[in-house]
């Protein structure tokens, strides 16, 4: 059940509602399926419903646990080498555990936020010199733009079941 939405108030009160709000989105567009229609590939990509998860519990380590809080690989939970951009899940990650892993990176990147003001920067080598509130803004149109495809997915695969 996505968090209340909040729609006034301080800004990093509504930039992090709204980030919550697309990470429920994003789960929800996954919850309910079977394994296989998690897998299923409806498109040439790697992209399914459980891909899209992975792939976003992978950008919460990658943003926050690896660029912001400065950890090694070692110290993320959950990191493997596909964490760089990749959408793939292994044949013995179900569904539930994926979903759970992104909760916890996405608890974690809560924690390590609330370190930091909107306003503290660093620097990034692929996009110059970032901070907090751009990276959180960041998250939000990740998350919104793959709940959007994960929405055109489900409808596909709720599509396929019902005939």
């Amino acid at each position: 059940m996505s968090p209340e939405r909040i729609t006034s108030g301080a800004e990093r009160t509504l930039i992090e509602n709204m980030l919550d709000r697309n990470r429920e989105s994003l789960i929800e567009t996954a919850r309910g399926l079977s394994e296989t229609e998690a897998r299923r590939q409806l498109v040439p990509s790697l992209t399914t419903p459980i891909s899209l998860i992975k792939h976003a519990a992978a950008a919460e380590r990658i943003w926050f646990q690896r660029f912001w809080a400065g950890l090694e690989e070692s110290e993320c939970d959950g990191y493997s080498k596909r964490d760089e951009g990749t959408f793939t899940v292994a044949d013995n990650e179900p569904l539930a555990e994926v979903i759970a892993e992104f909760e916890r990176a996405s608890r974690r990147s809560r924690a390590i936020s609330d370190e930091f003001h909107f306003d503290d920067t660093k620097h990034n080598p692929r996009e110059g010199t970032v901070s907090m509130r751009w990276t959180l803004l960041a998250m939000i149109e990740e998350f919104a733009r793959h709940a959007g495809h994960g929405d055109i997915l489900r409808e596909q695969i709720d599509q396929h079941s019902s005939r």
